[in-house]
């Protein structure tokens, strides 16, 4: 692990601290104790289908990449796929904007014999999914429980609008990147060019050769979903699940403290929200702005409780994902120091 990541590991768990802090911090009512009880009293049957749907958060984005893989002709299975889709949703979240969930899927990915341009091919395609994924959900969300949405405050819509709008910008730039080989071949050349100037490499021209082979190879394999409406409803399909996986862990969990259906589909609207609003700012884990238009939601449905409440599901669906991904990737990358041996 470079220093940048130790940076932002140690940078997210000090951040995580402070968003626990400033939750607890505007409820009058908190207390720990109320927690535990809550914890205690909840339904075990419930609160274990919560874990479930922690683990097919992960699950589903990797099964996702692994139908990817072999659409291209290149064998893998849904094991290896849940060490790419933990890798993901780890490193996303130690890192500012998800910038590193990525390329820990891609190391992965390489390590089972995928080459780099079908490798960049599947993460985009998936990319794309995903966005359009919670797109989906979150129109939804919005046709359906407006007047919800209409109760948070102005600050948690303002977060929520933006993260719209970044939502739909991504999903267009992800789309273009797959679709014009063109752009991203002029990204990576600027790059190279770059790194000439700065005299970090000499033979920029070897390069740039090596770049247009590679090019060549990743703008056949884009084309080769041309057409393939099938296909790319599938792996929409396996991305929407685990969206869906995600909204539900907040769903299972007001289940098990007996807060009724109503309540239970109404956390899981508000959680959406909460995604959406996420990818407003550069934040690892959007920890902090996740956490206000949470609690901001919750009032809504729990009053006073609403931190307590907070602190749980959340608990669950982030900090709960992200140990059972760091778990994952520590058990894929034994087995494969242990394969390679």
């Amino acid at each position: 692990m470079d220093k940048k990541k130790i940076f932002w590991a140690i940078a997210s768990v000090f951040i995580a601290a402070l968003s626990i802090w400033a939750v607890i911090s505007q409820s009058r009512n908190f207390s720990f104790a109320t927690l535990k009880s809550f914890i205690s009293g909840a339904d075990k049957g419930w609160l274990l289908a919560s874990f479930v749907c922690t683990f097919g958060f992960i699950w589903f984005e990797g099964f996702a990449l692994v139908r990817i893989a072999r659409h291209f002709g290149y064998k893998t299975n849904a094991l290896d796929g849940t060490v790419y889709g933990g890798a993901d949703v780890y490193f996303s979240a130690i890192t500012p904007s998800a910038s590193g969930g990525q390329p820990a899927s891609a190391y992965f990915m390489m390590k089972d014999g995928i080459p780099g341009y079908a490798t960049t091919v599947a993460l985009l395609i998936n990319l794309v999914m995903y966005t359009l994924a919670l797109l989906t959900v979150g129109i939804v969300s919005i046709i359906f429980k407006y007047p919800m949405l209409k109760n948070f405050s102005v600050l948690s819509r303002f977060f929520i609008g933006i993260g719209i709008v970044v939502l739909i910008f991504l999903a267009l730039v992800f789309y273009m990147l797959l679709r014009k080989g063109k752009i991203l071949y002029g990204i990576c050349d600027a790059v190279i060019g770059l790194m000439e100037k700065i005299h970090v490499i000499r033979h920029g021209d070897k390069l740039r050769k090596k770049l247009k082979n590679t090019m060549a190879e990743y703008q056949e394999c884009s084309n080769s979903i041309t057409g393939k409406t099938g296909f790319l409803a599938e792996i929409f399909f396996w991305n929407l699940m685990q969206r869906m996986s995600q909204l539900l862990v907040s769903f299972m969990i007001f289940m098990s403290m007996g807060e009724g259906v109503k309540k239970a589909v109404d956390v899981s609207v508000i959680q959406c929200f909460v995604a959406m609003g996420s990818n407003c700012v550069p934040i690892p884990g959007a920890m902090g702005v996740a956490d206000y238009i949470m609690i901001d939601g919750f009032k809504q449905l729990v009053g006073d409780n609403a931190a307590n409440m907070e602190l749980l599901c959340r608990g669950v669906t982030f900090y709960g994902s992200v140990l059972t991904s760091a778990f994952i990737i520590l058990i894929g990358y034994i087995l494969r120091r242990v394969r390679k041996k």
